[in-house]
């Protein structure tokens, strides 16, 4: 299982997010907390900053190998700081069929779109809805693509269904991805569970989505997500929570996630992750399934807004 990290706030060593938490990125592809799995088939980030040269573009990094066995990660990562962070350690099966490379690392990152993604989901058989599916997509996105992964057609996929970057665009955009995704599903008889748990970031901006389809293509999907883990995983995992931290001074925090709790509207940086990172979890948000997050830097203070996702 994938793990994502994004991170909006004040300009932050890039250590203190990537590696020096004892719960960091880097450490949960070898040991992560919620999840038995390593996550061996790569790893990615994209960063903005104000003291980077080209200061309105990410900073992209992708690495085909173990986060964990990066040999670039000390003498990069120390050198590097961001106020904006979309960052991604790459779960996939473990065959010759998978294919390990930078262009099927996370984040993914067009030109002519603000927005840099990742995802800790899949689209199964996605290769075969493409049928359906490709007739939505434009081509000066398709043109870009470069891997081989489910993700990156999704990027595709979205960037082509979206009239504009408002909150309420980029809402109907997903709910209209998913719909095209049912349709071309029951068209072609291949309903499957679908987990589209995405982040998707652009500098002030960060954007949580927890959304999909059961076993059957249905997506009034409840239950317990933790009892389910033992009789039906794939179903656990898509009813996961992602989670949302927001606080002030986390840059007073070198070596851990945490931040000084503070009313909704004074805080300065949030953090979205694939679980919560810090020993109190109760400090999360849980941005439960069904729903869409949207996380954004207002002068120096960070506003949430949480929103249903329609069928």
């Amino acid at each position: 299982m994938c793990r994502v990290l994004a991170y909006i706030g004040p300009d932050l060593p890039l250590e203190n997010l990537l590696t020096n938490p004892e719960n960091s990125l880097l450490n949960q592809s070898l040991d992560p907390e919620l999840h038995p799995d390593l996550q061996l088939a790569g790893w990615g980030f994209g960063a903005w900053s104000e003291h980077l040269l080209k200061p309105a573009e990410p900073l992209l990094y992708h690495r085909p190998k173990a986060a964990f066995y990066d040999d670039n990660v000390r003498g990069i990562i120390p050198s590097l700081q961001a106020s904006t962070l979309l960052a991604h350690v790459r779960a996939s099966g473990y065959d010759a069929g998978v294919v390990q490379a930078d262009e099927n690392c996370h984040p993914f990152a067009f030109d002519g779109t603000p927005w840099i993604i990742a995802q800790n989901g899949a689209l199964p058989n996605w290769r075969r809805l493409q049928k359906e599916l490709l007739r939505h997509c434009e081509d000066r996105y398709l043109e870009q693509m470069r891997g081989t992964t489910d993700t990156e057609f999704l990027y595709v996929l979205l960037l082509s269904l979206l009239e504009g970057n408002s909150d309420a665009e980029v809402k109907a955009a997903f709910e209209r991805m998913l719909a095209l995704i049912l349709q071309a599903m029951r068209r072609l008889d291949l309903a499957a569970l679908t987990k589209l748990k995405i982040a998707l970031v652009t500098s002030d901006r960060i954007i949580g989505v927890n959304y999909g389809c059961g076993h059957a293509g249905e997506t009034d999907v409840t239950g317990d997500w933790e009892a389910l883990r033992k009789t039906d995983l794939p179903l656990s995992m898509l009813l996961e929570p992602m989670y949302v931290l927001l606080g002030r001074n986390f840059e007073d925090y070198e070596d851990s996630y945490d931040v000084d709790v503070c009313p909704e509207g004074e805080a300065t940086s949030a953090i979205l992750a694939s679980e919560p990172l810090t020993e109190n979890g109760e400090d999360w948000m849980r941005v439960e399934f069904g729903t869409i997050v949207f996380l954004r830097r207002e002068g120096s203070t960070i506003s949430k807004t949480v929103s249903r996702l329609d069928p």
